[in-house]
């Protein structure tokens, strides 16, 4: 059974190709941070996003991964981003999953970014990764992977798509509509984090990481905000209220008793149906003399 997942996105500027400063500095930022299952920071947020910089490198048994490894124990959550990677010869933009026990899982960028010659630097990855994280089945992919909706199609019933990125503002369009389109097709929740500031090529980012349910509805979304927290849940249902004005709902079974019910102006209604026993249900809601019965199930 899936539990409520907390997450918590990180979205900074990054200080450019310097591990040191930009360790501390989330360490600083995180440091407040509680009841968190989920840490997302940006794609390479070691070094910025700097192809050339591989001198910069790092292995497995390096100093961020060691980092990464005393963050994940000290929040007792998990801590997800990329970093270069050196492995057998070859460099990798690779995505770190690290668990509180210190388990780490991998995923390898596929698509490298050919317009400031990432595969000419980075060797690509050439499968995804599926973890399996409090009941939660979840594939986390790197930034222009986005582009490339064959890779993330959902055939293995994965609940979470995750996309960290370095993703400029001058592409911003296409980062919220491509975001909104992984989820619809794949009908999962997407999470898409990026990056504000500028970097050292002068690319500039403006952030707008987001969550995004399987209908392509944001539930949560930020611009210049530092920290962004969402949980999700498979209990949680939502009325979209337009007008801003009260609606009334009730969720009945199929025996015609009414098991919960509610009212709110909010312009986005949450029902979390916890309490609720698995089965068919309809959600009844009435909104300016307007009734409108959906069914729902509840696994």
């Amino acid at each position: 059974m899936k539990e409520e997942l907390n997450i918590c996105m990180l979205q900074c500027d990054l200080h450019w190709e310097d591990a040191q400063k930009n360790r501390s500095q989330i360490e600083g930022y995180l440091a407040t941070v509680q009841d968190v299952d989920l840490i997302l920071l940006p794609e390479m947020f070691s070094t910025g996003f700097s192809v050339e910089s591989t001198h910069l490198v790092e292995t497995m048994d390096g100093v961020t991964v060691d980092w990464m490894k005393m963050i994940a124990r000290k929040k007792a959550a998990v801590i997800c981003g990329s970093i270069m990677i050196k492995e057998n010869g070859n460099i990798y933009n690779r995505l770190l999953w690290v668990e509180s026990n210190g388990t780490i899982q991998h995923y390898d960028k596929r698509h490298l970014f050919s317009l400031i010659n990432e595969e000419k630097h980075f060797t690509a990855g050439t499968e995804r990764l599926i973890i399996e994280y409090k009941g939660w089945k979840i594939c986390p992919l790197i930034c222009y992977d986005l582009r490339f909706p064959v890779f993330s199609r959902n055939d293995v019933d994965y609940d979470l798509l995750i996309y960290i990125a370095n993703w400029p503002d001058k592409r911003i369009g296409a980062w919220n509509a491509l975001l909104k389109a992984r989820a619809i097709e794949n009908q999962s929740y997407v999470v898409g984090l990026n990056r504000v500031g500028e970097d050292g090529y002068k690319a500039v980012y403006s952030g707008h990481s987001q969550v995004i349910d399987a209908d392509g509805d944001i539930i949560s979304g930020a611009n210049d905000q530092l920290i962004v927290r969402q949980n999700i849940s498979e209990n949680e249902i939502y009325i979209d209220n337009k007008s801003n004005k009260t609606v009334s709902y009730q969720i009945i079974d199929l025996q015609g008793k009414v098991v919960l019910k509610g009212e709110s102006s909010n312009a986005r209604i949450l029902i979390n149906l916890a309490q609720l026993n698995n089965g068919m249900y309809i959600l009844n809601s009435q909104q300016e003399g307007k009734t409108k019965n959906t069914q729902i199930l509840k696994l």
